[in-house]
Formats: C-alpha cells, sequence, structure tokens
C-alpha cells in the first residue's frame, strides 16, 4: 500500500482546534514541533500596510503525519476546512511520498507500523 508524509504549518493558536479535529477523524499518531517561518508576506500581519524588505519569522506549529495515499485527498479537504480563516497566516500543507514505514519495536513495515496492534 503507497503511503504519503502530510506536513501541515499553522498559526500555534490552531493546534489544539486541529489535534482535537485529527483525533475525530481517526487520526492516532502525528508529531508536532514548533518552528520558525514566513511564507510568502514575508511575515506580515494582515493589519500591516507596508511592503517588508526583509522578512520576520512567525512563531508557527508543524504537524507532520502518515497516511495512506488512497486517504489523502479526503484528509486534506477535511484540514483545510479545520485550518481556514481567509487570512493571511492560515498555513500550508506539503504531500510528499514516503517510501516505506518500520515500526523499530517490532520490525513491522508499511501501513503494520502505522497501525495499533
Amino acid at each position: 500500500m503507497e503511503l504519503s508524509r502530510i506536513e501541515i504549518i499553522t498559526n500555534n493558536s490552531k493546534i489544539e482546534a486541529l489535534k482535537n479535529a485529527m483525533g475525530k477523524y481517526g487520526i492516532t499518531g502525528m508529531t508536532v514541533s514548533q518552528v520558525l517561518g514566513c511564507g510568502v508576506q514575508f511575515g506580515t500581519q494582515e493589519y500591516e500596510v507596508e511592503q517588508k524588505k526583509e522578512p520576520t519569522l512567525l512563531p508557527k506549529d508543524l504537524v507532520m503525519l502518515v497516511l495512506p495515499t488512497k486517504d489523502v485527498p479526503a484528509f486534506l479537504k477535511f484540514v483545510q476546512e479545520e485550518l481556514y480563516t481567509g487570512h493571511i497566516g492560515d498555513g500550508k500543507i506539503f504531500v510528499s511520498a514516503v517510501t516505506n514505514a518500520i515500526r523499530v519495536r517490532t520490525g513491522e513495515d508499511g501501513l503494520d507500523a502505522l497501525c495499533q496492534n
């Protein structure tokens, strides 16, 4: 079974709601990291009017998880609906292929490494 890695970058204020929503969706495993970054607006806040020349790195959360590729389109739609505000800083989602996953403790690989036993 093909696997995909989903990386979601979002505002710190959205992480609890996203975590709870993913639990309702049935996601049982994820990794969350605090990161700094900026997008195409160079870290400009929505209320700022002048164009920035130097990027400002803003605090964000990075959520990483791996899903079966067949489940990705529905999951992406679900996450976009959870994160959308229509304002600068709603976030980005990156999807990439995963060639394998291995559970170190048991040696299980592929989807078996991701599921509860």
